[in-house]
């Protein structure tokens, strides 16, 4: 967020530069190629929409032709990887002052170059204020939008694409946001748009900061006043208002301007949220969302919202706030200017690493960022290739919530998170560099992801809730989108591509062992085989220290390195006895890290299920995420293997093997974000057993995940810290088998 130095607006993109702390290129990001844009002016603040396509860069593998070799004794690798330009689509959202449109659009006058549009979608009453303006300066013809349609199309987007946008308000909790996973269907709702037309002063946040200070009892008549204390026979607590400003009609005295400050927000804040209860419960409904001007992160305005929402419908009706509440004018009106591309048959995920993130304006909680006006703040969001949908054997989507551990909730495990990762940082930074040696300026772009990641870890040091619930899985993908951000798509590529190289040479002896085995036997080595593979994760420092400093560790060297039965967590006799019944119809299997992972630990493992009659559909990450294999990676694996193995061989060919991409680019896993298309083919293929590998998808997320079949969640815990809190030492086992209760 950037904050500005001087209020007024200028009459050129210099003034700009004067004005806030950020380049104006960093609030504008991408103008050039903006290619269609939507605005939104409210009585307070302006929000500019934007669409514009990125280039980026991206790591792609493709299998070398090798008829005539005999590539057991070849050295080379198994696949060549190139890099790549890739343009995509983003959405840019920034909001701002009105004080400052008139410098802003001479910004964007200037450095418009490839916009493809004569037509700026317009919304808010200063679309008919500003509309000489804005026509004059960027010669766009403003067409106006409905403002209600525009707010409700924008919640809708930002609540079907956006996982943790909504959040209650609690006023004792630390901190006071509580995200909510967003249901499936998130209609019915009542949206409550409190703009500025509902502020009666000039200085609307001098008068909440005065808010902030004062005491309403001193101005408003409690019930307490009057009959000396609880009224229990008509159920009224003692500190319950009774009069707003109510001694100020009895009492000859001064009275503060705080506290009647304090006084007028309770009293406007009852009034909406009484209002807003009673078309609530008038429709049947149990969800109301509010936005607008008048709330903006302000805790005593959520506060008194959610008390008379609470008190009023008797606890029946849930007052929920938006992140990005302010943009939802701006999202509704670029939506309806871009119907033609149909926008909405695409699922959009945040950029973390060009979005401000949601501020407390909290005295007590964040006083770097108590004044809030003259403030820029930023979202944006990346089309996905692939459209994005629940598991469908989820038992309950509505209640599904992926990470084990909130972070911000769990203030200990907070902080050693953090830690970590920045002690992580020369480490990543190290990597991003080596897996460039041809790039001059590798060097430079890493030192910028550094000091750009450091400084979103600092962000969340102070405010956890910046981007929703704070956990493990969302530090992780922070970190890949500001990677990404400095085009470092795959810091991993050359590992995967040696780690696979190696472990193909070793497929068939592994195998070989495994088939000498009684049956018995066979299944405790595969499982001991997918657990020891998984240990091969070069996100985990334990691992990568030990893997650094040792070449010569492999397969057998991890299987000693195994907890010994009884695991931490031991499903292994109840699995046992299942596999002695008749085989599964069909199993999806999420893999986990590349090289010995996946083709001594998975494929083994695939091996074994299709001998007994079970179809496997083999899920892999679309996009790469540190050294777990990709969906394109895997494609040239099996093809190997395949060379190799008549089992597998013949299961691709007759479509009983099935490689299939996630949808996603992180290493954990959102069971309710999947690519459709495997959902599809879950449903089609009757799959009644699902494999998670590996501690990202099984234990910071998944872990406590309820399915309607059965599923195995296993992983080896590479970090001593969680091994301790979850009773146990660094290399501990989770073999974890669930059945769904009758």
């Amino acid at each position: 967020m950037a904050e500005c130095r001087a209020s007024g607006s200028g009459s050129s993109g210099d003034s700009l530069d004067k004005s806030i702390t950020l380049p104006p290129d960093e609030i504008f990001r991408n103008l050039e190629n903006a290619k269609r844009f939507a605005i939104d002016i409210g009585g307070s603040l302006t929000k500019l929409a934007y669409y514009s396509t990125v280039q980026h860069k991206v790591a792609k593998v493709r299998s070398f032709d090798y008829s005539g070799k005999d590539t057991e004794q070849d050295h080379e690798p198994p696949y060549e990887i190139s890099v790549q330009e890739e343009v995509t689509a983003r959405l840019h959202f920034v909001k701002f002052e009105n004080t400052y449109i008139e410098a802003c659009l001479d910004f964007i006058k200037d450095h418009l170059v490839n916009t493809e549009t004569k037509v700026i979608q317009a919304t808010g009453g200063g679309a008919y204020k500003f509309k000489d303006l804005i026509e004059e300066k960027l010669q766009l013809k403003v067409d106006k939008e409905d403002v209600m349609t525009c707010l409700i199309k924008g919640c809708n987007f930002v609540l079907k694409n956006i996982p943790h946008e909504a959040f209650v308000y609690q006023k004792d909790s630390d901190p006071e946001f509580r995200f909510q996973t967003n249901h499936p269907n998130i209609f019915p709702y009542l949206l409550v748009n409190i703009g500025s037309g509902v502020s009666i002063v000039k200085k609307f946040d001098e008068l909440l900061q005065l808010a902030s200070r004062g005491q309403h009892t001193n101005v408003d008549m409690l019930v307490q006043d009057i009959y000396g204390g609880a009224h229990e026979t008509l159920g009224l607590s003692g500190n319950l208002i009774a009069s707003s400003f109510g001694k100020s009609a009895t009492a000859d005295q001064e009275f503060s301007k705080e506290d009647m400050a304090k006084s007028l927000l309770h009293m406007i804040s009852n009034d909406i949220g009484q209002l807003a209860c009673l078309y609530a419960r008038l429709h049947c409904l149990d969800r109301v969302y509010f936005g607008g001007f008048f709330i903006r992160g302000h805790p005593v305005t959520m506060r008194t919202i959610t008390y008379s929402i609470n008190f009023f419908s008797k606890g029946e009706v849930q007052a929920l706030f938006l992140r990005h509440e302010g943009y939802l004018g701006a999202i509704g009106a670029f939506l309806k200017g871009a119907e033609q591309d149909n926008p909405n048959q695409y699922s959009w995920g945040e950029n973390y690493a060009g979005s401000s993130g949601l501020m407390s304006s909290s005295p007590e909680l964040c006083p770097t960022q108590r004044a809030r006006s003259g403030t820029f703040d930023l979202l944006e969001m990346d089309r996905l290739e692939r459209p994005l949908v629940n598991l469908p054997l989820l038992l309950d989507p509505s209640s599904y919530v992926p990470d084990t551990v909130d972070l911000t909730d769990d203030a200990l495990a907070r902080k050693y998170w953090l830690t970590c990762f920045e002690e992580a940082l020369d480490g990543v930074v190290k990597r991003a560099v080596a897996s460039q040696p041809g790039s001059v300026d590798a060097a430079e772009r890493a030192e910028k992801f550094r000091q750009k990641y450091w400084n979103k870890l600092q962000t969340l040091r102070h405010q956890p809730f910046a981007y929703g619930t704070l956990t493990v899985r969302s530090l992780l993908d922070t970190r890949e989108h500001c990677l990404n951000e400095f085009n470092f798509p795959d810091p991993y590529s050359k590992v995967k591509q040696k780690d696979n190289g190696v472990a193909l040479k070793c497929f068939q002896r592994v195998v070989s062992a495994l088939d000498a085995l009684d049956w018995e036997e066979r299944q405790l080595a595969l499982v001991k085989g997918l657990l020891a593979g998984n240990v091969f994760d070069w996100g985990a420092k334990a691992v990568s220290d030990v893997l650094e400093s040792d070449p010569q560790f492999g397969f057998e060297e991890a299987k000693k390195k195994l907890q010994e039965r009884p695991w931490l967590v031991d499903s292994y006799g109840k699995w046992l006895q299942r596999l002695k019944g008749p085989p599964h119809k069909c199993a999806l299997i999420f893999a986990d890290n590349s090289g010995v992972d996946v083709i001594l630990g998975v494929f083994p493992f695939v091996r074994e299920l299709l001998s007994r009659g079970t179809e496997v559909i083999l899920a892999c990450n679309s996009g790469p995420a540190l050294n777990d294999v990709t969906y394109n990676e895997s494609l040239i694996v099996a093809e190997r293997i395949a060379a190799m193995d008549p089992v597998i061989h013949s299961a691709l060919r007759e479509e009983r093997l099935l490689l299939v991409q996630t949808g996603s680019s992180s290493p954990c896993l959102d069971l309710s974000r999947l690519d459709k298309g495997l959902a599809v083919l879950v449903r089609e293929r009757g799959a009644d057993l699902v494999v998670i590998e590996g501690m990202g998808r099984a234990v910071h997320t998944n872990y406590h995940a309820a399915l309607c079949c059965e599923s195995l969640k296993l992983a080896v815990i590479k970090n001593s810290w969680l091994a301790e809190r979850l009773g146990g030492q660094l290399f501990s086992v989770i073999f974890k088998y669930e059945v769904p209760a009758e």
